[in-house]
């Protein structure tokens, strides 16, 4: 499992978490897996040997838990699909969640992987999780009647 590598998904969401970016509570937030990687979502095959024996190791991830900070989880048991301007107010087809609230949010996405060894007559599946975090901010959007 050490030379996997293995890391958690880089977070792709819509508003993006940077200075300045606001979504709007009301509206559609996309989550996505941004640029997967064989190590951040596999599947990764990988054979050790040593003293004779062979173990041959194949980790791929399951589904990702989406933290959105508001008390709300999101479970997603693909990539998602990453936000295009082209969507406008639609909801992602895969992978979203809506804010009721304005605030600063800590969005955490927990990639729950699969590991499955066989080897020296014997096999097994090891779970593991990991986690990364990101922060958005959510507004309210007035309209003003003259």
């Amino acid at each position: 499992m050490n030379a996997m590598q293995l890391e958690a998904v880089t977070i792709g969401v819509v508003p993006e978490p940077r200075p300045g970016s606001i979504g709007i509570i009301g509206l559609p937030t996309w989550m996505w897996v941004e640029g997967a990687a064989e190590n951040t979502w596999g599947p990764i095959t990988r054979t050790a040997s040593a003293g004779g024996f062979t173990v041959r190791a194949t980790a791929k991830v399951k589904k990702v838990v989406w933290d959105m900070g508001d008390g709300t989880q999101v479970v997603c048991f693909s990539k998602g699909t990453p936000y295009a301007d082209s969507y406008g107010r639609q909801s992602s087809p895969d992978c979203g969640h809506t804010y009721t609230r304005q605030g600063s949010y800590a969005v955490t996405a927990t990639s729950y992987w699969s590991v499955t060894w066989a080897g020296v007559g014997e096999s097994g599946v090891i779970p593991l999780d990991l986690s990364r975090t990101t922060s958005i901010t959510m507004g309210e959007s007035q309209v003003i009647n003259r």
